[in-house]
């Protein structure tokens, strides 16, 4: 491990915090130190405060806030002399401890200061530095921690056994340290937890921190247990019905819709093709900061009966425990190791399940590192249990609220670059959905940069790519639960009579074949939605009211509003229910060129302008009208509709 300090960099961090953010983000940015919120740094500072008195701050990472992109803002100041006079309590509920921080902080708006705010004030240095470095967590989870660590590090750092974090740990911390530190002393390693280094200038502590992993790193790369070689064995390949019925498997034992996001690459097969995954993987996390978005026991195989029955055996362990703290944690499971695909990682949200797979991947380098010096051993269940019911995160869960209403359930919407199209995947990731957004046009893949979005260039008449399309689409969020069928064609305008054929095929070919393989394609995965199946067609209001020159426009919706209907004929067995908006007027799509617009309006003997509002209410529609309105088809709203037809038009007097 190196040192990132760049004098430069440094230099550009203005102010009394500007060093502890840049070491901070230092940090952050080393994912085998920190990963997704964990790790919290600090600083002790002298402010004057409203009368001219000296008051000394604590300035500790505030909750919510990720070392990688911190800012001043995001560090909490609190009140240092309360925070010592709180470790020489005997006694303190973490609650009752959140609320002392939070009512002696400086700053009113200000995050919540770090669990870990006690412990930081206690440490005798200006700054102090916390991460769970892989290759700590791999030393003190192997057979003889405590001694290991005593061996590379002698008196330079003092060493704590586990105790969950909270004041129950600062608390030992406050008796441990004076004991334990010399002269020497520039560390602290809590057992199964993580490194703490503290120095007197920010780059003293972050290069301490540096300096004291690299040892951890050495010592296991002398035992030949560093550098990974993972050897895997061609199983074949998997289909995306087996992962979407795995999804369903995994939403069902949840009791939601989840994405599930599937790692392929080698390093997950070969851990889930290990001899020992088995008892490895079963045993809990790599730290206890991660027990609840890397749950004990995930899954190994497809073999979903004995999984389901282990889950709830595992449950039913602590479920006089659990009612007794009146919990409500969500007990879903958070992932699934197969031989074949490697990772299944389960999220409410994209975001959740993307950090699961990356939580897991340094998962698996703790797990066989210290498998390489005599064995991984977790923590036993019992401290997994304190974790994952602690009050502090039974917290979080009451005040989480009530989830969006499409979170865990992934949407494909074809046309999606602009328009209509790009309106919808707008309309359901605002809803909490998981969107993949098809279109031929390159700019699809960079539309939007979200980890719920996923962007595929695709031509929708060329099955291949149609293909392909859905096993990224599958892989990547789980499953398909909602299938927006957006993308067409507006040929030129031309009485029947002119129509050449290649402009019929073409149309036919966009504006039908190619929804109807889709369909044909997405039905399976559609039929495993945990909430149902659910389809919107764009139609167009000349489904009911042709006009002079649509010819092939006009019978091309027509028949794919008859596809619908009979879809919902012979879908609805499958629960899954189809319904069709047919706009009008909607001038803010790729569809409507100023060419097309002045044609259409030449042919209504109009001016643009008078085409533009000519309908009942005299108004303009939407692209995101539409969207709105699509979005809420596939919503509770509507779960007993289908094969309805509904217009979007503002009102025209010919389909009235």
């Amino acid at each position: 491990m190196k040192s990132l300090w760049n004098d430069a960099e440094a230099a550009e961090h203005k102010g009394p915090l500007g060093p502890r953010v840049y070491t901070s983000r230092l940090l952050g940015r080393d994912k085998s130190l920190v990963l997704h919120g964990g790790g919290n740094t600090s600083v002790k500072l002298t402010e004057k405060d409203l009368f001219g008195q000296d008051l000394d701050i604590l300035y500790v990472k505030g909750s919510g806030w990720d070392l990688e992109t911190i800012e001043a803002p995001g560090f909490s100041p609190v009140r240092l002399d309360y925070i010592r006079r709180l470790a020489a309590l005997p006694a303190l509920s973490d609650p009752q401890m959140v609320n002392e921080l939070a009512t002696h902080m400086t700053r009113a708006g200000a995050p919540a200061p770090s669990i870990e705010t006690i412990l930081h004030g206690i440490l005798p240095a200006k700054y102090v530095d916390h991460t769970h470095a892989d290759a700590v967590l791999s030393v003190t989870n192997a057979p003889g921690g405590f001694e290991r660590v005593r061996e590379i590090y002698a008196d330079r750092v003092v060493i704590v056994p586990y105790v969950m974090p909270g004041f129950d740990l600062a608390a030992v911390c406050a008796r441990e340290f004076p004991k334990q530190a010399t002269k020497n002393t520039v560390g602290m390693v809590l057992m199964n937890h993580g490194i703490f280094s503290f120095g007197e200038d920010a780059r003293q502590a972050y290069e301490r921190m540096i300096a004291l992993v690299g040892e951890a790193e050495t010592y296991l790369d002398q035992r030949k247990s560093w550098s990974m070689r993972y050897e895997t064995k061609p199983l074949g390949s998997v289909k995306r019905e087996e992962i979407a019925q795995l999804r369903r498997t995994l939403c069902d034992t949840a009791g939601t819709p989840m994405i599930v996001t599937i790692r392929d690459d080698e390093k997950f097969r070969a851990f889930a093709q290990h001899p020992k995954v088995g008892q490895v993987s079963q045993q809990g996390p790599a730290t206890p900061d991660h027990v609840i978005r890397t749950k004990p026991l995930p899954m190994v195989g497809r073999d979903v009966a004995a999984y389901a029955a282990a889950y709830r055996a595992y449950f039913e362990r602590n479920a006089a425990k659990a009612k007794e703290k009146k919990t409500m944690l969500d007990p879903a499971p958070r992932m699934a190791l197969d031989p074949a695909f490697g990772l299944a990682a389960a999220g409410r949200t994209a975001k959740d399940a993307a950090i699961v797979a990356e939580l897991y991947d340094h998962s698996i380098d703790v797990f066989l590192r210290a498998e390489g010096i005599g064995g991984w051993r977790a923590l036993p269940e019992a401290n997994l249990f304190e974790v994952e019911y602690w009050d502090l995160e039974q917290a979080k869960l009451r005040k989480g609220g009530a989830p969006p209403v499409f979170a865990g359930e992934i949407v494909i919407v074809t046309g999606a670059a602009s328009g209509i199209g790009k309106a919808c995947a707008e309309s359901f990731l605002k809803r909490g959905a998981a969107v993949i957004g098809l279109d031929r046009t390159a700019s699809i893949t960079s539309l939007l940069t979200r980890p719920d979005y996923l962007g595929i260039e695709c031509d929708l008449t060329d099955r291949a790519a149609v293909e392909a399309a859905l096993e990224r689409a599958v892989k990547a969020f789980g499953g398909v639960d909602m299938l927006v069928l957006n993308a067409g064609i507006f040929p030129a305008s031309n009485p029947i009579q002119a129509i050449p054929l290649d402009t019929w095929h073409k149309t036919m070919a966009v504006n039908v074949e190619a929804n109807l393989a889709l369909m044909q394609a997405c039905h399976p995965l559609l039929k495993l939605a945990p909430r149902g199946g659910r389809i919107v067609v764009i139609g167009s209001k000349n489904v009911p009211a042709p006009g002079p020159g649509a010819g092939a426009y006009s019978a091309s919706k027509a028949a794919m509003n008859q596809l619908a209907r009979v879809a919902a004929l012979e879908w609805g067995k499958d629960n899954i229910r189809i319904n069709s908006l047919h706009p009008n007027a909607v001038y803010d799509t790729a569809l409507w060129t100023d060419e097309v617009l002045a044609s259409r309006a030449k042919a209504y003997n109009l001016t643009v302008e008078q085409y533009r509002t000519n309908n009942l209410l005299k108004t303009e529609v939407s692209s995101r009208d539409v969207a709105e309105l699509a979005a809420e088809m596939c919503g509770p709203l509507f779960a007993k509709t289908t094969a309805a037809q509904v217009p979007v038009d503002g009102g025209n007097e010919r389909v009235v």
